[in-house]
């Protein structure tokens, strides 16, 4: 959009210019010249950029924000860039509502993947602000592994004049909290880089919070930017009549039309088939994706924590700014189960007890984790009970509920208006009392009448199937298959020629051997070339896939060498680092390199995206 000249500001000026005359009514031409008179010309000239762009919109002349950030810039112009880095996709969709704004401002603005994103860049840019989730114990996550080693190397270059920001996401039940943003903010400070904002640290559930001050942010900065900068704002198209956006805050009930239990009798533990209607939902999904499914407390869990605590069901409380009773708020919008270093802290002052209080603070973050893992809401309740117990204070200690994310376990392709899901009933026992799984339970107990969940799609776009002819090798424990069924019906869709090699782990072959019929199938049918089972309760000694890869290390290296795309799936504390552990000494030994040349060519893979994990 054009610079605009000042306005007029004088009165003698102003009072020449007959506004009534251009189309306004008395009372607003009184308040524009009002207005007018009290700016410098730096305010006028950026209110002159903002009005131009109503005026556009109103004649249907609307930009798309990326076309207006795109003009030439004046000059000593400071440039944005927005750095994500994320495996669930958290970080990227934070990241790019943050860049919409901050282009909406006027903003030159940039919004890139760690992933891809060239690290001697850094050196060239003006402002930087980085989005970056934490993952398993304290790493960044995989796709961003490669740009926070080049940080870290010598390689790194000096960032004097660069500015930044970190806005951290994590989860403070875990002892690493957010510690891939803090590693982060501290190494571009040592770099020279100079902080533009103290970085935030934002729990799962206070994403909210760091958009506010992202959005603070970007708005100081186009605050401060030459006037050209702030006369480029463009208006946002008017929504009326688009479609409705279906996410976590406003998802799809989907009919449930399949519900049964995958493993056999006898086994150790229930895996679930779900087949859910997705039909007039305008919901689409790639193989990888996941499906959030928006949950709600167990009432009998509900029930339990309120005779714990002593308190009505029926009491009133303020959740978002709206009164409704505590049983209400409970089942459908606070987590009651796990307890999060913000509640123990909290029940500490509570309860006055010196043992909560001696593991509640951060420089305990071990003891504390351990702690939280093996007492819930509900036992802190019981074990250090608080007298006169306030209905609000115990819910505003309380994390907000969280979707719980499932791999898609099919292909939109194959299915057309379905999606399946694989899940594991969660069962336990914990302090003389029996748990279940939020979602998992529910499943477990979803009747006829009640056959339907709220649903959105989370995109997954680092475990998306690579080109069809290229190969790839599977790596799957347990539920840990769901994303592979789908890639291989998508495949099949397709007609796909890449060769496709499947390593499935579960505990017995009789009874939780997953979609068997399925894997079958398609190695009849050549969409699988290959299969590897590992059976780790079944005579004969435990094992696992990790044990079939090194089995198979032969093959593993001589697909790796001709292209394969290597794909994890599973557990995050043991199955995954085991399966890593095994990549790199099958390219230690296979390819003849040492340990340091053997994680030159893993971290090659990763920059590549041929090796995608989706561990939890």
């Amino acid at each position: 959009m054009r610079a605009l000249r000042a306005w007029p500001r004088d009165e003698a000026t102003m009072s020449k210019i007959d506004g009534v005359g251009a189309g306004f009514t008395p009372e607003q031409w009184e308040q524009v010249r009002s207005l007018a008179t009290s700016l410098t010309a730096e305010q006028a000239n950026w209110i002159g950029g903002y009005f131009t762009g109503f005026a556009d919109a109103a004649r249907g002349a609307v930009q798309p924000p990326a076309e207006a950030a795109a003009a030439p810039l004046p000059a000593g112009q400071r440039t944005l860039t927005i750095l994500y880095g994320t495996e669930t996709g958290n970080s990227r969709v934070l990241a790019e509502a943050i860049g919409g704004k901050a282009k909406a401002l006027g903003l030159p603005a940039t919004v890139a993947d760690l992933a891809k994103y060239k690290g001697s860049q850094l050196k060239d840019e003006k402002d930087l602000l980085f989005v970056v989730s934490t993952c398993g114990d304290g790493d960044p996550p995989q796709p961003a592994l490669g740009f926070f080693e080049f940080l870290d190397g010598r390689k790194a270059p000096t960032l004097d004049g660069v500015r930044y920001a970190v806005l951290a996401l994590g989860d403070s039940t875990y002892e690493f909290y957010c510690s891939a943003g803090k590693r982060l903010d501290e190494r571009l400070e040592a770099l020279g880089a100079e902080r533009i904002a103290a970085r935030i640290d934002c729990d799962v559930d206070e994403i909210k919070a760091g958009e506010e001050w992202a959005t603070r942010l970007v708005g100081d900065l186009a605050a401060a930017a030459p006037a050209a900068t702030a006369a480029a704002v463009v208006a946002a198209p008017s929504l009326a009549g688009t479609a409705r956006v279906v996410d976590q805050h406003s998802p799809f009930l989907a009919p449930v039309l399949e519900n049964i239990v995958l493993s056999g009798r006898g086994s150790s533990k229930e895996t679930r088939h779900i087949e859910l209607d997705l039909d007039g939902s305008g919901l689409t999904y790639e193989p990888g994706d996941a499906l959030g499914i928006v949950p709600r407390n167990d009432p009998r869990a509900v029930a339990e924590l309120l005779e714990a605590v002593g308190l009505d069901g029926e009491v009133a409380v303020q959740v978002d700014g709206a009164s409704q009773p505590l049983s209400t708020a409970l089942e459908g919008h606070f987590e009651i189960a796990l307890a999060t270093p913000k509640f123990l802290q909290k029940w500490a002052e509570l309860s006055g007890s010196a043992e909560l209080a001696a593991v509640a603070g951060s420089e305990h973050a071990s003891a504390r984790a351990t702690f939280l893992e093996n007492h819930h809401v509900v036992d802190l309740a019981r074990l250090y009970p608080v007298a006169n117990l306030a209905a609000q204070t115990l819910v505003d200690g309380l994390r907000k509920l969280q979707p719980r994310l499932y791999s898609i376990a099919s292909s939109q392709a194959a299915q057309d208006g379905a999606a399946h899901l694989t899940v594991t009933t969660v069962r336990y026992d914990l302090n003389g009392s029996p748990r279940t799984g939020v979602v998992s339970g529910a499943l477990s107990r979803l009747g006829e009448a009640e056959a339907s969940l709220p649903v959105y799609i989370k995109p997954n776009p680092h475990f998306h199937l690579p080109a069809d002819d290229a190969p790839i090798i599977m790596i799957g424990a347990g539920t840990g298959v769901a994303p592979y069924r789908a890639f291989l019906q998508e495949r099949e869709q397709r007609g796909a020629k890449g060769r496709s090699w499947l390593v499935f782990g579960e505990r017995n072959f009789r009874t939780d051997f997953l979609y068997q019929t399925d894997w079958q199938g398609w190695l009849a049918g050549g969409v699988l070339t290959k299969m590897s089972v590992a059976f780790s309760r079944d005579r004969g000694g435990k094992t696992y896939v990790q044990d079939r890869l090194r089995q198979d290390a032969r093959d593993i290296w001589s697909w790796l060498e001709e292209g394969a795309h290597i794909y994890v799936c599973g557990d995050a504390k043991g199955m995954a680092p085991d399966v890593n552990a095994a990549l790199l000494a099958i390219i230690a030994g296979e390819g003849g390199r040492n340990p340091e040349d053997a994680q030159d060519y893993l971290r090659d893979l990763i920059e590549e995206h041929r090796y995608n994990r989706d561990v939890y």
